[in-house]
């Protein structure tokens, strides 16, 4: 016979790292996140069996083959099922209770309002190439007085940024208003990872094409990034523990064996971070 759902025993064994009132204020916390896919899918079942109750999901694509090597709700039988739909079916398999707002339009300036609606933090999932919308719902946050949080899944490590309230936003620091696309890309991408500790094991670089928004991803860095990115989730919501802020950031290599805090005052226009996107631009023929 199955066993009747029951939230308390059900997330039980979070317990001990969490105290009980707190168990309690997760379930009572709401969380949009806008993109299912790499990362997207594995940040929403991470939060659930954190216990958090509620939730706001963006996503207009469907499952392809191409998905395959990282995206947590890609299998056969979803091949072309909207990722909003079947993520949402596996997060409610984990928690029937949860209180889940679908957007399978995805995340856009005429909705963006409504999606951050009563929520109490922010989590990216977009795609790497989605630059204005990340660049509208981080500027939105910031007005909002949300905390956003973006974790990158960058080779086999992961690259984070918190965004806090009052803070330095996301447009003072990765500085890409008014630049051209690919530098736009640029920047965001060395913003993620000013130590870029990827770029050292990268066995063939001319699967990076920016141009034409494609990318080489593994499905370890996206699992690295949910744990990462719920990690800080916790401690934004529940209050305790250090969260570094932007302009700090951290990033975590599993292939390198190698851990960075980075910071990088003024962002992209720190004198070190100029140098870096100057010898970038080179690398990729960008100009």
């Amino acid at each position: 016979m199955a066993e009747a759902f029951d939230y308390q025993t059900a997330f039980s064994r979070n317990l001990g790292w969490v105290t009980e009132a707190e168990q309690h204020l997760l379930s009572a916390r709401r969380i949009a996140i806008a993109g299912l896919g790499g990362v997207g899918g594995s940040h929403l079942l991470s939060l659930a069996r954190l216990g958090i109750g509620s939730f706001h999901v963006a996503d207009m694509d469907i499952f392809e083959l191409a998905n395959f090597n990282r995206q947590v709700g890609a299998t056969i039988p979803n091949l072309g099922r909207a990722k909003v739909e079947v993520l949402t079916e596996m997060a409610t398999a984990i928690n029937p209770e949860l209180d889940i707002k679908t957007f399978p339009e995805g995340v856009a300036l005429n909705n963006l309002d409504e999606f951050l609606a009563g929520v109490d933090l922010y989590v990216d999932g977009l795609d790497f190439f989605a630059l204005d919308i990340r660049q509208a719902v981080f500027a939105a946050c910031a007005d909002k007085g949300i905390p956003a949080i973006t974790a990158a899944p960058l080779g086999m490590g992961v690259a984070l940024l918190c965004f806090m309230p009052g803070k330095m936003t996301f447009e003072q620091y990765f500085r890409m208003k008014g630049l051209s696309e690919n530098e736009q890309l640029l920047h965001f991408l060395l913003g993620l990872s000013p130590a870029m500790l990827q770029s050292a094991y990268l066995v063939d670089d001319s699967r990076v094409d920016l141009a034409a928004h494609k990318g080489p991803s593994t499905n370890m860095a996206c699992e690295l990034c949910a744990g990462v990115a719920a990690t800080h989730v916790l401690k934004v919501l529940l209050k305790r523990g250090k969260v570094l802020a932007a302009p700090f950031g951290l990033h975590f290599d599993a292939y390198r064996n190698c851990m960075k805090t980075t910071w990088r005052p003024w962002g992209n226009a720190n004198p070190i971070q100029k140098l870096g996107l100057f010898i970038a631009r080179k690398r990729l023929g960008i100009r």
